[in-house]
């Protein structure tokens, strides 16, 4: 992968730059030869990134959301929509009457016939 390339994905990654461009405090031009120059290093991208953006690329950012999520406010939501979901199954099952179902396959009647002819 080209040095463009890289700076590319590195701008997705990042998307909190785009401010730098519309308020006209930077230009792509500008990121990319910080960029060639520096890297990804943090320090040289700490004026324009936020910490938690550096930080959370990579295992480091994986295991640091593992870390914050509650997880019994998961398992409240799980259960929950399990419920729901029981709940509909019962609602589809009931509303489908054994008559319906043991009914076979009906044949139209001939258009032409009307009243038992």
């Amino acid at each position: 992968m080209n040095k463009k390339e890289e700076f590319k994905r590195f701008a997705s990654l990042h998307p909190e730059l785009v401010k730098y461009i519309k308020n006209g405090n930077m230009s792509w031009q500008k990121f990319y030869e910080i960029y060639d120059i520096y890297g990804e290093d943090s320090n040289a991208w700490k004026e324009y990134i936020n910490d938690n953006t550096i930080s959370n690329n990579g295992i480091k950012g994986i295991t640091q959301m593992v870390k914050n999520v509650d997880m019994d406010s998961i398992q409240k939501h799980i259960n929950t929509a399990q419920k729901a979901l029981g709940f509909i199954s019962e609602l589809t099952t009931k509303n489908a009457s054994p008559a319906s179902i043991a009914k076979g396959p009906t044949t139209p009647r001939p258009l032409n016939k009307f009243f038992e002819d």
